[in-house]
């Protein structure tokens, strides 16, 4: 069967109402979400999944039918981060409880000595069939991030939403890092952690597998052009991605991605591209300094201490890859003192020294001139809330400073072609006296 690509203008609210729908999104739902220093996941050594299908919510309004791993039974997407020590043998179950027309799934670990036992052969693994189960066990030799994902038809699996995260940390941090490494290595300390795995949905293919799900199978989706409308950040479209992680509004995408930093911290990005496409992951605010790829670390072929990862700012998120990196930010080459310092006062800790005391270099307009953003506070200087019109700074309660996270492909920040959406989150610097709540 051939699907051609048609008309979706059925499933696209207006583009007035969508832009009041993601409005109404972004004042309900971008109340500070709950941050942690560490990746909210499932830790341990043996993990129970299941394969089954239900539904996403996108921030236009839509529900799409998808697939998806949970340890409870109810299917989220992504599936569950698994967090485990190095050295531990970890072992995973797989139970299939997709629709019969779905066949068998399974589960390949890129990165990791993989053993099976149960389940049925398949072209590149142990699967299970409809109904049964599968056991997997590896050793996590290596620490860094890695994926998980279906090895069992993996261009209608995948798309489905048959993915997730693993993260692999150090048996102890390294020498020097008073918080936590990604590596065994003194230059790999952070503060902070956050993952962002990115995907994306073609809606004809998940569309085509809906109405073949309760037929005798098996699901055949055609092998027309590849064309996603909707681009995801563990499991959400913008403005999704910056609601509370867990919220009850989106039960079965329980990860968000929004980002909180205080300057001179050091945040730990875990980069996953988990779909078909690559992803240009930008970063506003500072370059990042990648660490390793796959969960190697890149290292100097000559000075075994120094690290090899270029500085980037934009991390290209390559289909089936992970990147590591660190971020830092502490108001360096701004030019002004982010703070509102005179030159008498007393620094901030991690305050960039030589700008302290310095004024901002033009005279900032009246208020009647500005337009204002959701996220502005109303005043240039980190953590000082200024005079605001009714109804605005609302998203940034804590004066911080927000820059945009994103695609750097611009179809990329959509939702089915409405502005803004898709691939894309914010960074919000907060001042040194917000405690950043665990």
């Amino acid at each position: 069967m051939t699907i051609f690509k048609k008309s979706i203008s059925n499933r696209k609210l207006p583009d007035f109402f969508s832009a009041i729908v993601v409005l109404v999104l972004s004042v309900t739902l971008l109340a500070p979400a709950t941050v942690r220093a560490m990746i909210i996941g499932e830790t341990g050594s043996h993990f129970n999944l299941t394969a089954s299908e239900g539904y996403i919510s996108i921030a236009d309004g839509g529900s799409i039918y998808s697939w998806g791993y949970s340890n409870n039974g109810t299917m989220q997407l992504p599936g569950p981060t698994l967090i485990v020590d190095q050295g531990t043998t970890v072992t995973i179950t797989l139970n299939n409880n997709l629709p019969a027309a779905a066949g068998n799934t399974s589960i390949v670990f890129p990165g990791h000595q993989v053993t099976t036992s149960s389940g049925v052969a398949g072209q590149i693994t142990q699967e299970a069939p409809v109904g049964g189960s599968v056991t997997y066990s590896f050793v996590a030799n290596t620490p860094g991030t890695y994926q998980y994902h279906s090895g069992t038809r993996p261009d209608l699996q995948i798309e489905m939403g048959l993915y997730g995260a693993i993260i692999v940390r150090p048996s102890s941090p390294a020498v020097g890092c008073s918080v936590a490494s990604a590596y065994d290595h003194p230059k790999t300390c952070y503060d902070r952690e956050y993952l962002y795995l990115l995907s994306e949905i073609d809606i004809d293919i998940h569309e085509a597998a809906q109405q073949q799900a309760t037929g005798p199978g098996p699901i055949d989706v055609g092998s027309g052009p590849f064309h996603p409308e909707y681009w995801l950040l563990n499991g959400r479209a913008a403005p999704d991605t910056m609601a509370s992680a867990g919220t009850s509004l989106l039960p079965n995408q329980p990860y968000n991605a929004m980002t909180r930093m205080h300057p001179g911290e050091k945040i730990l990005l875990r980069v996953v591209g988990a779909g078909r496409d690559m992803h240009p992951f930008h970063t506003h605010g500072n370059h990042s300094q990648v660490l390793a790829r796959d969960g190697r670390l890149l290292l100097s072929a000559t000075d075994s201490s120094q690290l090899a990862g270029p500085l980037l700012f934009t991390i290209p998120a390559a289909p089936g890859g992970t990147v590591d990196a660190i971020f830092g930010w502490t108001g360096k080459d701004l030019g002004w003192d982010i703070y509102g310092h005179k030159p008498s006062d007393p620094m901030e800790e991690h305050e960039w020294a030589p700008d302290h005391g310095k004024p901002i270099p033009v005279e900032l307009p009246s208020l009647s001139s500005m337009a204002f953003g959701g996220f502005y506070s109303g005043s240039p200087f980190l953590g000082a809330m200024g005079s605001l019109p009714p109804g605005e700074g609302g998203l940034n309660p804590n004066a911080g400073y927000a820059y945009m996270w994103h695609s750097h492909t611009e179809r990329e920040m959509v939702n089915n072609d409405v502005f803004p959406g898709g691939m894309m989150t914010m960074l919000i610097i907060e001042a040194p006296s917000v405690v950043i709540t665990e």
